[in-house]
């Protein structure tokens, strides 16, 4: 029974690596012109993917960090009446990064190009 199984994954496995094979496309530059495909590309994309990006990446990161931040922040509180023992490292990193997460798009685009 597991030598059938093993062979069928086997044979799977080959399959689409012939696959795979068969239908890759290779790209390719003029000799020593690939940075310019490389600019070239990126240009012609830079508008549509920072559009994305800056409406739908950053605002739904947005939204997760600070659904987390209230949910570890309310954790914590409820931990120290429970306890007496307050921790705050989470609460403070969650923080730092909805901060960054919120700031980013001013300057992300700027080092990136």
């Amino acid at each position: 029974m597991k030598r059938n199984r093993l062979r069928f994954i086997l044979a799977v496995v080959a399959v689409l690596a012939l696959l795979a094979g068969a239908f890759c496309v290779t790209a390719a530059a003029a000799p020593g012109d690939v940075s310019d495909a490389i600019e070239g590309t990126w240009n012609a994309a830079k508008e549509q993917i920072q559009t994305i990006v800056n409406r739908v990446v950053f605002p739904a990161l947005t939204l997760i960090l600070a659904v987390l931040f209230f949910i570890k922040a309310g954790s914590v509180y409820f931990e120290y009446k429970k306890h007496g023992q307050l921790e705050l490292t989470a609460v403070i990193v969650i923080f730092a990064c909805l901060i960054f997460s919120i700031l980013a798009p001013q300057f992300v685009w700027r080092i990136i190009g």
